[in-house]
C-alpha cells in the first residue's frame, strides 16, 4: 500500500513518474514482441472445452487483418456498434478499432429495440457487427428491425460470417492512432433517464487496465477466466486490454456458468478469477458441492458492491486467496481506487482500497466543491489519465461532469481516511446496483409511465442477500381493475431489457412527499423493508 498521511481528504497521485502515453496497438505490439508463441486467448465453449486458440502473434495477426478490413468500409473515426455476447470476434474487433483508428460503440446484449435504437443513433454510429442471438434474445432480427429505420448504418455485419467481417483486408490500411484519440463509446445512464456516450480514449483504457491487472498481482503466462461483459469496461478494459498488457492468458467463456468455470479452473489451472459478489458467491457454492481442485487460484477481484467479511473468509477457505474490491465508473475507464492483497479484513470488506496509480481522488463538498477535512461525507471526485474524454454530443453532461479544474465528480459519497482509503456512504445519483449491474430509476420510471393506466411512478432499490439490490416499482394506477404483475413484467420487457425488470411490483394510494412535492423514495424503501407494503402477486 502507498504509505501517506493526509491532512485533507485529497490524495494526490502516486506510483511515481506517469508512463509514457499507449494506444491498444503499442501494447499488443509489446505483447507480441516478449512472447509471440504465448497462448494469448482461449475460446470456451458453453460446456468449458477449448473451442479456438490464438497465441499472441496469432492474435496481433487477426487483428491487423481485421484492422484492415474495418478501414476499407470505415473512414478514420467512425463509430461502429457491436452487438454480441463474449465471443473472440468481440475481442478481435476491439483491438481492430484501436488499429485502424475506429471507434467502437458497445451494447448491452440484453438489449431490446427501442435501446439498440437510442445508442446506434446517439452515437452516429455507421454499422453495426452483431451475433445472430443469446440467451433467446434474436439480437440479428432485433438489429435488422432496427437498422432499417437508421438510414446512416450501411453495414450489417455477422461476426460468425468470416468472409463479410474480413472483406477488405488486401485494400485497407492500418492507421496509427494517439494515445488520447476516442476508442470507444460506453452508454452509462444518468438521473435523466437518457443514457450518454462516456468517450473513452486509447491511453484511459490501456493503462487503467494495465495498472489495475498489476495491483492485482496478474503476472505473465497466468491464466484467468474471463466470462464478465466484454460490454463492460470491467470486461473489455480491465480484463482484455490489462489481462493482454500484462501477458496472460484469457480463458473467454460465452457467459457465466458457475460449474463450468469451476471445472475450467480445476483444468487449466487458472490462477486469477474476477466476477460480482453474487457471482463469487455462486463459484464457492460450486467448489463446495462439486469438489472441485481450485487451490491454483492466487488472486480474487471483485467491484460493483462491498464485499461481505464472511464473503471474503469463504474465498479464502475455498480457493485459499482474498477478494481485492475495486471502485470506479464507465466515466474512469473505470478503476478509480483499489484495495491491496496485504489489507486487513475491514479494509477488504469495509473500504474501496486506495486511489489507483497516477490517480487523484478528493472528497468534496457537493454545494461548494472545496475538499472536505479527513473523515467527513462528500462527494467522491477524481482527475488523472484515466477520465474520459466527454459524453458524446452532450457538452452540457460533459460540463456538469467535469469541472473547470479538471475533477470529474462521480456522483457517489463516501469518507477518506488518513491513510487515504475511501468509504462509500451513498449515492448521490439515484442509482440501484443489482448484482454489480448499474441500473437507473429515471430509465425504468420513463418506460412504466408509457403505460395506459399509470400515473405516477418511483422505482427505488430493495437490499437483497442475493443480488445486492432488486428492483421495486411503486405506481399508482388510474385502471378501474388491480393491475397484475405479470401483466406489468410483460410490458416492461417490451421495452427493457432483463436485469431493468423490477422483482416488486407495489400499487399506492398516495406517496410520502418532500415540502415541494417530491416523491421521497428513501421512504418508501424504508416502509417496504418493515412490511408497510405488499407486492403484487
Amino acid at each position: 500500500m502507498y504509505k501517506v498521511e493526509l491532512t485533507e481528504s485529497y490524495f494526490p497521485a502516486q506510483g511515481g513518474p506517469e508512463p509514457a502515453p499507449m494506444t491498444i496497438g503499442h501494447m499488443l505490439r509489446q505483447s507480441v514482441a516478449e512472447a509471440p508463441d504465448q497462448i494469448a486467448l482461449r475460446e470456451l465453449s458453453y460446456d468449458g472445452a477449448i473451442a479456438r486458440s490464438w497465441t499472441y502473434a496469432g492474435l496481433l495477426a487477426d487483428a491487423e487483418r481485421l484492422a484492415r478490413a474495418l478501414a476499407s468500409r470505415h473512414a478514420e473515426g467512425a463509430r461502429i456498434a457491436v452487438y454480441a455476447n463474449n465471443v473472440p470476434e468481440w475481442v478481435l474487433l476491439e483491438l481492430a478499432c484501436g488499429l485502424a483508428g475506429v471507434i467502437l460503440v458497445t451494447v448491452n446484449p440484453a438489449y431490446q429495440k427501442r435501446e439498440l435504437k437510442y445508442v446506434l443513433e446517439q452515437s452516429r454510429s455507421e454499422a453495426i457487427y452483431y451475433v445472430a442471438e443469446f440467451r433467446g434474445n434474436p439480437m440479428q432480427q432485433i438489429a435488422d428491425a432496427v437498422c432499417d429505420d437508421i438510414p446512416a448504418i450501411t453495414h450489417r455485419i455477422l461476426l460468425t460470417d468470416h468472409e463479410a467481417l474480413y472483406d477488405g483486408e488486401n485494400s485497407g490500411a492500418l492507421r496509427n492512432p494517439k494515445p488520447g484519440d476516442a476508442v470507444q463509446i460506453q452508454y452509462t445512464s444518468g438521473t435523466t433517464g437518457f443514457p450518454k456516450g462516456a468517450l473513452l480514449h486509447h491511453n484511459g483504457l490501456v493503462r487503467n487496465g494495465y495498472d489495475t491487472m498489476t495491483r492485482a498481482g496478474m503476472e505473465r503466462g497466468d491464466s484467468f477466466v474471463h466470462h464478465m461483459p466484454l460490454f463492460h469496461t470491467t470486461g473489455c478494459a480491465i480484463l482484455v486490454l490489462g489481462g493482454l498488457g500484462r501477458g496472460g492468458t484469457m480463458l473467454l467463456a460465452p457467459m457465466f456458468d458457475p460449474a463450468m468455470v469451476a471445472r475450467v479452473i480445476e483444468r487449466e489451472r487458472a490462477r486469477f478469477i474476477l466476477g460480482v459478489p453474487t457471482m463469487l458467491v455462486a463459484l464457492i457454492d460450486e467448489v463446495r458441492r462439486s469438489g472441485r481442485d481450485v487451490s491454483s487460484t492466487r488472486r480474487m477481484m471483485s467491484g460493483g458492491s462491498m464485499v461481505a467479511p464472511q464473503l471474503c473468509r469463504d474465498a479464502k477457505a475455498v480457493f485459499g486467496a482474498p477478494i481485492q474490491i475495486v471502485y470506479g465508473q464507465t466515466e474512469t475507464s473505470p478503476v478509480l481506487t483499489q484495495a491491496w492483497f496485504e489489507d486487513t479484513l475491514e479494509d477488504l470488506t469495509e473500504t474501496i482500497g486506495q486511489p489507483a496509480d497516477h490517480t487523484e481522488i478528493s472528497i468534496r463538498d457537493p454545494h461548494d466543491n472545496h475538499v472536505l477535512p479527513i473523515g467527513e461525507q462528500g462527494e467522491i471526485c477524481a482527475r488523472g489519465y484515466s477520465v474520459m474524454l466527454g459524453y458524446n454530443d452532450n457538452p452540457e453532461a460533459t460540463a456538469a461532469a467535469i469541472d473547470s479544474e479538471g475533477w470529474l465528480h462521480t456522483g457517489d459519497l463516501g469518507r477518506m481516511d488518513a491513510r487515504g482509503y475511501v468509504r462509500i456512504t451513498g449515492r448521490v445519483k439515484e442509482m440501484i446496483i443489482r448484482g454489480g449491474e448499474n441500473l437507473f430509476p429515471a430509465e425504468i420510471e420513463n418506460a412504466m409511465l408509457e403505460h395506459e393506466a399509470i400515473t405516477e411512478v418511483a422505482v427505488v432499490g430493495i437490499p437483497d442477500e442475493k443480488w445486492g439490490e432488486q428492483v421495486a416499482c411503486f405506481f399508482r394506477s388510474s385502471a378501474e381493475k388491480p393491475l397484475l404483475a405479470d401483466n406489468l413484467k410483460r410490458f416492461v420487457r417490451e421495452r427493457l431489457s432483463p436485469q431493468k425488470t423490477p422483482a416488486y411490483w407495489i400499487s399506492v394510494n398516495d406517496w410520502p412527499l418532500t415540502g415541494s412535492g417530491k416523491i421521497q423514495k428513501f421512504k418508501l424503501q424504508e416502509a417496504f423493508e418493515v412490511g408497510q407494503y405488499e407486492p403484487l402477486k
